[in-house]
């Protein structure tokens, strides 16, 4: 029988309002692109499958957030449950980008007593003319924070699956060493359906007496 999903990651998306991230996630998840996108009110749900290895296959719930600070306290209650997490700024909007510490910081205030993986995204890099942010200071910022740097276009689909793809090769890393692990109560990461399997993290690191075809 196939494998469904080795395990499923609970992400979820946060940065300033109108920095992209709608748009971001369902370029990933529906592969189009929304020229008008209308204003996360609270929380947005999207899923899809990643095939980060032949026959392993995550799931990945994927939490759309809102910028705006009026739902600020709706989006906190969904930091304890994610195990990843892409923090998005607008490339051509500099303000957006000094909140980037804000928001990691609160999201690390909220997410005790797990933590999530991060990966810093400078969105909108199809408009190259606007920056007000560059590829260098991003990345400086990024590598202050133990995390890796990426920049994106939904609108012409630039590195849209290498974002969510690689965040997700970094949890599943983590999850097969034994880093993270699956706990009761805990919605970040879950055990998926692969028959005749006990699924833990040290029976994934044992992989090559397994097949997951």
């Amino acid at each position: 029988m196939e494998t469904i999903w080795l395990y499923q990651f609970r992400l979820i998306v946060i940065g300033d309002s109108t920095v992209g991230k709608s748009c971001l996630i369902r370029r990933f998840t529906e592969g189009r692109f929304a020229q008008v996108s209308d204003p996360t009110v609270g929380v947005d749900f999207f899923s899809r499958l990643v095939e980060i290895e032949p026959g392993k296959r995550i799931k990945l719930q994927i939490w759309d957030t809102a910028g705006q600070e009026r739902f600020r306290s709706i989006t906190r209650a969904y930091y304890r449950n994610s195990v990843g997490g892409l923090l998005l700024f607008d490339i051509t909007n500099r303000r957006s980008f000094q909140n980037v510490h804000n928001w990691l910081e609160e999201a690390r205030s909220h997410v005790q007593p797990h933590s999530i993986v991060f990966l810093l995204v400078g969105h909108k890099c199809d408009l190259e003319a606007q920056r007000q942010v560059s590829q260098h200071e991003a990345e400086k910022l990024a590598g202050a924070y133990g995390m890796r740097y990426v920049e994106t276009s939904a609108r012409d689909a630039i590195n849209v699956e290498k974002a969510f793809v690689d965040l997700t090769r970094e949890i599943f890393e983590l999850v097969r060493n034994g880093d993270i692990k699956i706990q009761d109560g805990w919605e970040g990461v879950k055990s998926g359906f692969v028959p005749n399997t006990v699924h833990s993290s040290e029976e994934v690191t044992k992989g090559s007496r397994q097949c997951f075809c």
